[in-house]
Protein backbone atom coordinates (compact mmCIF):
# COMPACT_ATOMS: atom_id res chain seq x y z
CA UNK A 1 0.00 0.00 0.00
CA UNK A 2 1.20 3.51 -0.89
CA UNK A 3 -0.31 6.48 0.83
CA UNK A 4 1.67 8.93 -1.43
CA UNK A 5 0.75 7.67 -4.72
CA UNK A 6 -3.32 7.35 -3.76
CA UNK A 7 -3.44 10.52 -2.17
CA UNK A 8 -4.37 8.93 0.77
CA UNK A 9 -2.26 10.34 3.28
CA UNK A 10 -3.77 13.20 3.76
CA UNK A 11 -7.11 10.87 5.33
CA UNK A 12 -4.26 9.24 7.60
CA UNK A 13 -5.70 9.32 11.13
CA UNK A 14 -3.68 11.31 14.11
CA UNK A 15 -3.38 7.43 15.73
CA UNK A 16 -1.77 6.26 12.35
CA UNK A 17 0.92 9.43 12.10
CA UNK A 18 1.71 9.02 15.51
CA UNK A 19 2.72 5.43 14.83
CA UNK A 20 4.62 6.96 11.47
CA UNK A 21 6.70 9.65 14.04
CA UNK A 22 7.10 7.49 16.39
CA UNK A 23 9.09 5.13 13.66
CA UNK A 24 11.12 8.07 12.69
CA UNK A 25 12.06 8.83 16.37
CA UNK A 26 13.84 5.81 16.47
CA UNK A 27 15.57 5.99 13.78
CA UNK A 28 16.73 9.48 14.43
CA UNK A 29 19.17 8.24 17.28
CA UNK A 30 22.55 8.08 16.18
CA UNK A 31 23.60 4.91 17.70
CA UNK A 32 20.83 3.01 16.78
CA UNK A 33 21.54 4.15 12.91
CA UNK A 34 24.85 2.89 13.44
CA UNK A 35 23.49 -0.44 14.65
CA UNK A 36 21.50 -0.78 11.48
CA UNK A 37 24.26 0.14 9.14
CA UNK A 38 26.19 -2.76 11.16
CA UNK A 39 23.42 -5.33 10.41
CA UNK A 40 23.24 -4.66 6.47
CA UNK A 41 25.55 -7.19 5.91
CA UNK A 42 23.65 -10.10 8.24
CA UNK A 43 22.94 -10.90 11.60
CA UNK A 44 25.58 -10.39 14.52
CA UNK A 45 25.54 -10.86 18.32
CA UNK A 46 25.76 -8.31 20.72
CA UNK A 47 29.84 -8.36 20.82
CA UNK A 48 30.00 -8.26 17.05
CA UNK A 49 27.68 -5.24 17.03
CA UNK A 50 30.03 -3.40 19.91
CA UNK A 51 33.18 -4.32 17.51
CA UNK A 52 31.93 -2.71 14.38
CA UNK A 53 30.14 0.51 15.91
CA UNK A 54 32.77 0.86 18.84
CA UNK A 55 29.80 1.70 21.30
CA UNK A 56 29.70 0.24 25.14
CA UNK A 57 28.11 -2.73 25.94
CA UNK A 58 24.87 -0.93 28.26
CA UNK A 59 24.05 1.39 24.97
CA UNK A 60 24.12 -1.26 22.26
CA UNK A 61 21.91 -3.52 24.67
CA UNK A 62 19.59 -0.44 25.28
CA UNK A 63 19.02 0.56 21.44
CA UNK A 64 18.88 -2.94 20.45
CA UNK A 65 15.80 -3.30 22.92
CA UNK A 66 14.71 0.40 21.48
CA UNK A 67 15.14 -1.58 17.94
CA UNK A 68 13.54 -4.84 18.54
CA UNK A 69 10.47 -2.98 20.11
CA UNK A 70 9.92 -0.89 17.14
CA UNK A 71 10.43 -4.33 15.07
CA UNK A 72 13.36 -3.04 13.15
CA UNK A 73 15.74 -5.73 14.24
CA UNK A 74 14.87 -9.75 15.05
CA UNK A 75 16.30 -11.05 18.60
CA UNK A 76 17.22 -15.11 18.01
CA UNK A 77 18.65 -16.82 21.16
CA UNK A 78 21.44 -19.51 19.76
CA UNK A 79 22.58 -21.34 22.54
CA UNK A 80 24.31 -18.56 24.68
CA UNK A 81 24.56 -15.95 22.20
CA UNK A 82 21.59 -13.69 21.29
CA UNK A 83 21.72 -12.66 17.65
CA UNK A 84 20.07 -9.66 15.92
CA UNK A 85 19.12 -9.39 12.58
CA UNK A 86 17.37 -6.65 10.50
CA UNK A 87 13.63 -7.68 10.50
CA UNK A 88 12.47 -5.27 7.80
CA UNK A 89 15.32 -4.73 5.24
CA UNK A 90 13.13 -1.62 3.43
CA UNK A 91 14.49 0.58 6.09
CA UNK A 92 17.65 -0.01 3.96
CA UNK A 93 15.55 1.99 0.85
CA UNK A 94 14.30 4.50 3.46
CA UNK A 95 17.66 5.21 4.42
CA UNK A 96 18.98 5.49 0.99
CA UNK A 97 16.32 8.23 0.24
CA UNK A 98 17.36 10.19 3.01
CA UNK A 99 20.87 9.94 2.09
CA UNK A 100 20.09 11.00 -1.40
CA UNK A 101 18.73 14.50 -0.06
CA UNK A 102 21.14 14.83 2.20
CA UNK A 103 23.73 14.80 -0.86
CA UNK A 104 21.53 16.44 -2.57
CA UNK A 105 21.44 19.29 0.34
CA UNK A 106 25.09 19.33 0.52
CA UNK A 107 25.71 19.79 -2.97
CA UNK A 108 23.48 22.83 -3.33
CA UNK A 109 25.16 24.60 -0.01
CA UNK A 110 28.54 23.82 -1.59
CA UNK A 111 27.69 25.63 -4.74
CA UNK A 112 26.30 28.57 -2.36
CA UNK A 113 29.90 28.68 -0.92
CA UNK A 114 31.74 28.39 -4.12
CA UNK A 115 29.80 31.49 -5.33
CA UNK A 116 30.65 33.45 -2.72
CA UNK A 117 34.21 32.64 -2.44
CA UNK A 118 33.63 33.68 -6.28
CA UNK A 119 32.28 36.97 -4.79
CA UNK A 120 34.99 37.39 -1.99
CA UNK A 121 37.63 37.08 -5.33
CA UNK A 122 35.90 39.95 -6.59
CA UNK A 123 36.91 42.29 -4.16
Amino acid sequence: MNFLEKGEISNLSPAVLTMIADFFKVLSEVSRLQIICALKNGGKNVSQIIEITELGQANVSKHLKVLSQAGIVTRTQEGVNVFYAIANPLVFSLCDLVCNSVAIQLQQKNQQLESIKTFQKIF
